[in-house]
């Protein structure tokens, strides 16, 4: 089962917890479940709860504010919807626009989804040098879009129904 989604008090989006945390929140009255799983509730010998998807804090949490989402690989697939750069095929490695080679870094605005065989042919050469222009350009995700766009499934489904009121 996926991670609960937790938002502040306020409806913002904050983080996931697991399926267990976010249950002994809503039992320590620290959370309330904003949408549950159909169906599915779980049960002990004092509780009786539904399974909880979304939960809500009941007191606002001060986050401080963090300006750009954290690099990753598996960030930069999700970002792209492991969709090449290059082609439109699907992707599984990720490749540098400016190469390591040639001084590159790791971070959003230099590296796109590719497939292996563009990555390949790319090799340590700009797109412009390859010849092989890009389809979409980089972009830096929110740290709230990054958040949202990790909790997408695997095969890159659309984001989940519990998940739009997160996303408005």
């Amino acid at each position: 089962m996926r991670d609960t989604l937790v938002l502040n008090a306020s409806f913002e989006p904050l983080s996931t917890v697991t399926l267990n945390r976010a249950v002994v929140l809503v039992l320590q009255d620290k959370a309330v479940v904003e949408q549950s799983h159909p169906d599915l509730r779980m049960r002990g010998a004092a509780v009786d709860i539904p399974v909880p998807r979304v939960i809500r804090l009941c007191r606002y949490v001060r986050v401080p504010f963090r300006r750009q989402a954290p690099w990753s690989r598996r960030g930069v697939l999700i970002r792209d919807q492991h969709r090449c750069a290059y082609c439109g095929r699907r992707a599984s490695t990720v490749d540098h626009v400016v190469p390591r080679a040639q001084g590159g870094q790791d971070t959003w605005l230099n590296t796109v989804a590719s497939c292996a065989e563009d990555n390949h042919r790319k090799a340590a050469r700009t797109p412009e040098q390859a010849g092989m222009p890009l389809l979409r350009q980089p972009f830096v995700p929110s740290p709230a879009e990054a958040m949202l766009l990790a909790m997408r499934t695997d095969d890159r489904s659309a984001l989940p129904e519990w998940l739009d009121h997160a996303a408005a």
